[in-house]
Formats: structure tokens, sequence, C-alpha cells
């Protein structure tokens, strides 16, 4: 290139802001730290995981963790069901769809998932293959339900407290493989709460502070209390610790990390602004927002 040449710098639109490093569902979720201090990353993709423990253990807090992840994931679209409507309500610019105390929007919506998830597996048949990756030209989506319980047994009549159950158990059985990920959590996942068969799917479980023995074996799996894991020996004003324990795996002690709502809101703003630019491709599925 001649030194004479001029060079035209790039013009940039008003509507900008810095963009760091972008994460990716296919990366680790940092979770907090284990009893010596050691950062805790979680892989999500390709799993789910269920949170459980008494009120004020901390689980809405770590739910919100690994929904900031996936915020932050431009190839995530967020799907966020809330009855209570203020734990992740401070995220609802930023997703796809957000159900707060309406069961029969909750049934459309999982039901609409499910749509999404047939159609993907078609896509993998067609093209001989068993599950999607990184460079598919779809995202993934997370599913994530604060306090299952609400959906599952308190609103609604039996019927659709039933149907609720059916389509969740359905979405973490089989979504897996196709991207869907279901991050739930709830007080006490007995089975009058959530179905045994769809209890044992999860392969995450994360045990925050537990009134009994009993309870914590519920969310960990039966016999760990007995093997000296169990969460009923949580200090009460620790909230955020538990036990977290993966398929096959042993129980290990975390100390989940924190966001206060100035940190969510700072994110999900910053999510929001940058999911507006995102390209996703949104025309070969069935979409989940209803």
């Amino acid at each position: 290139m001649d030194l004479t040449d001029t060079i035209e710098l790039p013009t940039t639109p008003a509507d900008t802001v810095p963009v760091g490093a972008g994460l990716s569902i296919f990366d680790p979720v940092f979770l907090g730290i284990d009893e010596f201090g050691q950062a805790v990353y979680l892989p999500m993709i390709y799993r789910n995981i269920l949170i459980g423990g008494e009120p004020g253990a901390g689980k809405s807090s770590l739910l919100n963790t690994i929904v900031g992840h996936a915020a932050l994931c431009p190839d995530v679209r967020l799907c966020l069901l809330d009855g209570k409507q203020v734990e992740l309500g401070l995220w609802e610019d930023a997703c796809d769809v957000f159900v707060g105390p309406d069961i029969a929007h909750a049934i459309r919506t999982l039901g609409r998932v499910q749509i999404v998830m047939d159609n993907r597996y078609a896509f993998l048949k067609a093209r001989r293959r068993r599950k999607i990756g990184r460079n598919d030209v779809f995202g993934q989506i997370l599913v994530a339900c604060d306090e299952i319980a609400y959906f599952s047994a308190t609103a609604g009549d039996e019927k659709t407290q039933k149907l609720f159950a059916a389509l969740l158990r359905d979405i973490v059985a089989r979504g897996r493989a196709v991207g869907i990920i279901v991050a739930a959590a709830t007080q006490r996942p007995s089975s009058d709460i959530i179905p045994t068969s769809l209890r044992d799917l999860f392969a995450w479980r994360f045990a925050g502070r537990c009134t009994t023995d009993v309870s914590s074996d519920i969310v960990l799996g039966h016999g760990w209390a007995a093997r000296g894991f169990s969460s009923n020996t949580i200090d009460p004003n620790n909230q955020g610790a538990g036990f977290l324990i993966s398929e096959g795996g042993i129980p290990a002690l975390v100390k989940a990390a924190y966001m206060t709502d100035a940190d969510i809101i700072r994110v999900a703003d910053y999510a929001a602004w940058t999911r507006r630019h995102s390209n996703l491709d949104t025309t070969t599925e069935t979409q989940v927002a209803a």
C-alpha cells in the first residue's frame, strides 16, 4: 500500500457500548467456591440442575447466578418461570418469555418449548446426528423455574398441576441433547411437589440448608445423610452454602456466589442491550415466546 493512501475507519452506530469477550453456555458456569476456597465451575450444557433447601437458604440466589451467565451468552434464549415474579423478574427485559403466577401461561410456554424440542430432534434425525453442537444455527434454551411447587402443587387444579409436571418432565428427560437446559428451585422436592420420576432425572443437584436429614436426602439422593453428607449440618446463617452433587459423584460443600439486586440489574440491562443486537437465527424453528 502506498503511504499516501488514506485509510477510512469504520463508523459505529450511536447506540453502542463496549462489548467484552462473549460467553457461551458451552463454557462452565462459575458457581462459587468450595470449602478450600477454590473456584467451582459447573458445566451446564447437556445437563439440568435441581436446587432445594429451606426458605432463605439461597436457592433463588444460586438460580440467579446461573441465569446471569446464560443472559450473557448470545447463544442462549431465556425462558423464565417465577410464581412470585420478583426472584427472576429483574431478568425480564433480557428473556424471550417471562411467566409469572399464571399456570395456564406456564403450560403454554412449556408446550412451545416441547414443540421446539421435537423440531430440533427432527433436524438431528434428518442429518443423522444425535445432539446439537456449539456451531449449530439455533441457540440453546435455558428454562429456569423458581419454586416449582407453585406450578406443580399450588396454582390451578390437580389436572393442570399434573400437566405442568408432565411437560417439565419431558423437557428434562429429552431436552439435553438438543440444547434445552432446565434449572429449577424448590423448597422441598418431595414426591407431592415433584414426582420422583422427574426429580431423579436432574444430573446436578444442590442442597442448601435443610431442616432435617430426610429433606437433605430428598434433594441429594437417599442415603447421603447417613454417610455424613447432610445439609442439615449447615449453619442457618450461612446462606448460599450447600452440597453439590453430580451424576455418580459425591456431594461437595460449596458456597454459591451472590449477586445483589444492583448487580443483577446491571448485568440484566447489559444483557438486554446485547440481545437486541443478537444474530441468533430465529427463522429455523418455532419460537418459544408466547
